[in-house]
């Protein structure tokens, strides 16, 4: 065996799932629950500090009420759960892991030392047979806000659940390698599948009844006939389709892939499933209108959330092993670099989330019925976990939330924390009128002077407003889907790649002046599609450093220097002519005359700028949009009041083009993102180049090596002309001087350490 190692050679570390932002406010905390005290201060110390009776108000962006540690999808939602969850392991001011949480790790930053604790501790050892073994021990003092104990099972639950091969949420454990995940998920399949693939003539009830397979079938001929009638509908509305009855032409030009002539509305959603593996939630992706869940009766809708074993049924991971009350161990088949971040989950109580009578870990039974998570998916709306705080309810748009006594790093100095709902125009105002105590607003030149006017003068520490302001982790980008805008319905084609980039290329000659009227100084312009805080991000004096979308179909620059700004706005257009021809586009008298077949003139991008224009893209959008009107093409410029709409236009795959930003992790990590599988690849890439890197990429921990790949998989994700990286910011908190104490409030904020790190310490006045 190699020597022991109590340190991973990565310098990051990685939340458990990637969030998607819709503006450019507050992100989600770390998963992280580690604390930190100046000078080595004991934690054992804080334990006996009372909460006061003061009540703390936060400004939240909207709820979805998936208030659950394992499907949680929003910033706001997820913000609950870091409130009111513990991990298992958490990161430092810096973002690197901390496996010494029991006894705590002193740590230097920017000229102080934290001590960082957290409920566990974790020795990684690479073996001589190429596994890896995580030796994990939880502290044996922990508990629930119920008072029940916090144990090694409640680990192992929360992980099976997670890697239930029926888990649809956005945590992606189970694509790491431990020792027989594939084997344990591989021997299930779905009852949607099942009778799917068996077909509607079928007479093998093997695995199914003869009543499920008809209740099945009966939903397909109704509900989904219904579903996929309405993508045809809509094909016809733009021209993409002859008639009513033409889904052939439909499943083309909506990229599903090739249906034969004559084909009906039952092919289409019999491909539709095949697609996405009859998970009815994934194929609600393809709505054109209604919701699939609408269509389809409820009990049918939960057969693609139905396990089923298949062949020989295998009934736990084999690296995963129980070796005491609050110790464990996982073992990898290989290096893994995400498998430490994933060991960032949660720990959810077995006994409110799963059934206690169903686990016995010695007879392989975990808390649940192995492809049947219904219990754990039932208790979405009130969580329960040994976090900060409890949750009280939920009502009219505010969270309420209490101190939980119990908590392991000592009881919160505020009794009390209201999440309030908060519209963008209310996080400054709202703490002005002391309605609000902490507020995330989207800071810009027009804030800064807002909040200076209110304090009476300029500086971080006024009397009405304290303003921190941190680099933001993560970046804005205005995102393209290559299912929506291709050429001749094939999404990878260079005349696809070609017309995206033609898009991109006039939209990213704006970014500058944008930026800078929106930002100021507070914000730059980014080139590729990765925050600059990460260590993997390109920087400008590396070798092969470009600007994105700088150079024209042939390869050539497109702009030179001395150039002035009309000149580049000029250079552009006629770039973008280049490619738009390339594309199979008419081009007469420096116009577009023509759209090859499954391409079009116009196109529409959705941004979430509150009905306003308040965003930090809408002008170089504005500025884009007029600018093509001089070629013949047409932006159209769709400003959304409302974030959740925003949301669901992406994440439904309706969007052809939309404005967003990604609460990014510090590990450069691209699967969710990019690959063909990732769970948020709204992008629709799908590129088995690229899928190599970002596989190869998750199989070192040489830096050097990483940042090598992830240069060449962002070159790829360019060259597909599905991303415009936009901007770089400033993240700003700001604080109700007149509520909050700004001592109580953590020194040295970070991209990966904010004042909700330590949100226990902070005390009302």
């Amino acid at each position: 065996m190699k020597n022991t190692k109590q340190a991973i050679a990565l310098a990051s570390a990685a939340a458990l799932s990637v969030g998607m932002l819709a503006g450019c406010g507050g992100a989600a905390s770390s998963a992280a629950t580690a604390s930190s005290e100046s000078n080595s201060t004991a934690t054992a110390e804080a334990s006996t500090t009372a909460a006061s009776d003061g009540t703390l108000v936060l400004a939240e962006t909207g709820f979805e009420s998936k208030f659950s540690p394992f499907f949680a999808a929003s910033a706001a939602d997820q913000d609950v759960i870091d409130l009111t969850q513990i991990a298992l392991l958490g990161a430092d001011r810096k973002g690197e892991m901390v496996l010494n949480g029991i006894e705590g790790e002193t740590r230097e930053y920017n000229g102080t030392d934290y001590t960082y604790h957290g409920t566990s501790d974790c020795v990684v050892t690479e073996n001589d047979d190429g596994t890896v073994t995580y030796d994990l021990k939880l502290r044996d003092d922990l508990k629930f806000s119920d008072g029940e104990p916090v144990t090694i099972d409640d680990v192992i639950f929360s992980m099976y659940v997670f890697l239930d091969p029926t888990y649809d949420g956005s945590a992606t454990m189970y694509s790491t390698p431990i020792v027989g995940l594939e084997e344990y998920r591989n021997s299930m399949s779905t009852l949607s599948k099942l009778i799917a693939e068996a077909g509607e003539d079928n007479t093998d009830n093997t695995y199914f009844t003869a009543d499920q397979q008809k209740a099945f079938w009966d939903a397909v001929n109704d509900g989904g006939v219904k579903f996929a009638q309405e993508i045809i509908d809509k094909c016809v509305e733009s021209g993409a389709a002859a008639d009513a009855n033409d889904a052939a032409g439909a499943a083309s030009a909506w990229n599903l892939g090739e249906l034969p002539a004559g084909a009906t509305a039952k092919d289409m959603f019999e491909l539709i499933g095949a697609n996405y593996d009859w998970n009815f939630s994934s194929m609600e992706a393809e709505t054109a209108g209604s919701k699939l869940s609408d269509l389809i009766p409820e009990d049918v809708y939960a057969y693609s959330t139905t396990g089923v074993n298949v062949g020989d049924a295998v009934a736990s991971v084999a690296g995963i092993v129980k070796t005491g009350d609050y110790s464990m161990t996982l073992t990898t088949t290989e290096l893994s670099t995400t498998m430490i971040y994933q060991l960032q989950m949660p720990i959810a109580p077995l006994h409110y989330y799963g059934d206690e009578s169903l686990y016995d870990y010695d007879n392989s039974s975990f808390g649940f019925a192995k492809g049947d998570l219904s219990s754990v998916r039932a208790k979405t709306s009130a969580p329960m976990g040994a976090g900060m705080f409890t949750f009280s309810k939920y009502s009219d748009g505010v969270v309420y939330l209490d101190a939980n006594p119990s908590y392991y790093d000592g009881a919160p100095k505020v009794a009390h924390v209201n999440m309030k709902e908060t519209q963008e125009a209310d996080k400054i105002t709202g703490v002005q009128a002391g309605t609000i105590d902490i507020s995330d607003p989207s800071y810009s030149l027009e804030v800064a002077d807002q909040i200076a006017d209110i304090n009476g003068a300029e500086g971080e520490d006024g009397p009405v407003i304290t303003t921190r302001l941190k680099d933001y982790r993560g970046y804005g980008y205005i995102a393209l889907s290559a299912k929506n805008v291709n050429v001749g319905g094939d999404p990878a084609s260079e005349a696809s790649k070609d017309l995206r980039k033609a898009i991109m290329t006039v939209v990213s000659a704006y970014r500058d002046e944008g930026i800078d009227s929106y930002y100021g100084d507070t914000a730059s312009v980014i080139n590729y599609p990765i925050s600059n805080t990460s260590w993997a991000a390109p920087q400008v004096t590396d070798d092969g450093y470009t600007v994105a979308y700088s150079v024209d179909v042939d390869g050539n620059p497109i702009y030179t220097d001395g150039m002035s700004q009309e000149d580049k706005y000029d250079a552009a257009l006629q770039a973008a002519l280049g490619y738009f021809e390339k594309a199979g586009y008419t081009v007469e008298d420096g116009k577009l005359t023509a759209a090859p077949e499954g391409a079009k003139l116009e196109y529409q991008v959705n941004i979430g700028a509150g009905g306003a224009g308040d965003h930090p893209s809408f002008l170089l959008l504005k500025n884009a949009a007029d600018a093509f009107k001089k070629i013949g093409f047409t932006l159209n410029v769709n400003d959304m009041a409302q974030a959740s709409d925003l949301y669901a236009s992406y994440q439904t795959g309706v969007a052809e083009l939309w404005c967003a930003a990604w609460q990014a992790s510090s590990d450069p990590d691209m699967f969710q993102l990019y690959h063909s599988q990732g769970s948020t690849n709204y992008y629709q890439i799908n590129d088995p180049e690229l899928d190599e890197l970002i596989v190869d990429a998750r199989s070192s921990t040489d830096e050097t090596f990483r940042k090598g790949l992830y240069k060449a998989a962002m070159e790829i994700i360019m060259d597909w002309g599905v991303e415009v990286p936009v901007y770089q910011r400033s993240e700003a908190y700001i604080f109700s001087s007149e509520r909050v104490a700004v001592d109580s409030l953590p020194g040295d904020m970070t991209p990966y350490w904010g004042w909700d790190a330590e949100v226990e310490n902070i005390v009302v006045k």
